[in-house]
């Protein structure tokens, strides 16, 4: 039985100070069961937002030293859509969404750093506008940058021409940030991408869409000791884990789960060295 310590709950205080009660967090991009166990995707960040064309926004300058960011790599023995990698290998790949307040996802990051752990991020467009820096500090700290869409919404449920955009827009501020589109591409509020979404990412650089196995569902707010179960309870060698940035029971549950794989000998590393 995983146990969240007092510590744990202090370093969330600590982590999450400042954020406004009721509207810090971003919303979550997991699909979630219905009573009746069917999948439907979660609510939108905010009940105005709609599928509909985007609004123009300010895409971020380039950094004056741009980063050798590394860039999509086709791995030829893995599917379109990985979820999982090679097992044997004590290595597994806890992925964040990338949204919500920047002072949690540093504290994410570091809490992964302090643990001689990597991580992979799947960042939202619109959110690297408002905080372009924490796409250099998260590849800074040694981990994976991918494109998680520019605005968030259903790609799956969107027309072509739409849903290439919210590719491409992505792809394009990464590449101003970092100077590569990143490594992967996931689709947002969905956990596989559909057959025309695939092609798309394909179209725009990533031969691979990053899928998981694992499922935190942090972004239910179950409290830090559920989050560290939900972990726990289906990594294995390969597993590829769904998390989120945004979230005070990840930032508490975060110490419990990786010090429970250091005891289970597994090894967190990026998506990029669990594939590779």
């Amino acid at each position: 039985m995983v146990r969240v310590t007092t510590s744990d709950r202090r370093s969330v205080l600590r982590a999450g100070a400042g954020l406004v009660a009721g509207g810090a967090f971003a919303a979550a991009c997991s699909p979630f069961k219905s009573p009746s166990g069917a999948v439907a995707p979660h609510a939108p960040a905010s009940a105005s937002a709609s599928p509909g064309p985007a609004a123009p926004t300010r895409a971020p300058k380039a950094p004056a030293r741009p980063l050798a960011a590394p860039a999509p790599r086709a791995f030829p023995r893995q599917p379109a859509q990985i979820s999982h990698g090679p097992s044997g290998r004590s290595r597994v790949a806890l992925t964040f969404h990338g949204q919500g307040e920047p002072s949690v996802a540093r504290a994410l990051l570091g809490e992964a750093e302090r643990h001689g752990a990597r991580v992979t991020v799947l960042a939202v467009g619109s959110w690297l506008d408002e905080h372009p820096g924490l796409a250099r500090r998260i590849l800074d700290g040694g981990h994976d940058l991918g494109n998680h869409t520019q605005r968030h919404l259903d790609i799956n449920a969107m027309p072509e021409a739409e849903a290439a955009a919210e590719i491409t827009g992505c792809a394009e501020r990464l590449r101003r940030l970092t100077g590569s589109i990143g490594t992967w591409f996931r689709p947002s509020r969905a956990t596989r991408a559909s057959p025309l979404v695939a092609t798309l990412a394909r179209r725009a650089g990533y031969p691979h869409v990053l899928s998981y196995d694992v499922d935190s569902l942090d972004f239910t707010s179950p409290g830090a000791a559920a989050v560290a179960r939900n972990i726990l309870g289906g990594i294995r060698d390969g597993s590829v884990v769904s998390l989120h940035f945004g979230y005070a029971d990840t930032v508490a549950a975060l110490p419990a789960v990786l010090d429970e794989l250091d005891r289970r000998g597994l090894r967190a590393v990026t998506t990029t060295e669990l594939i590779g």
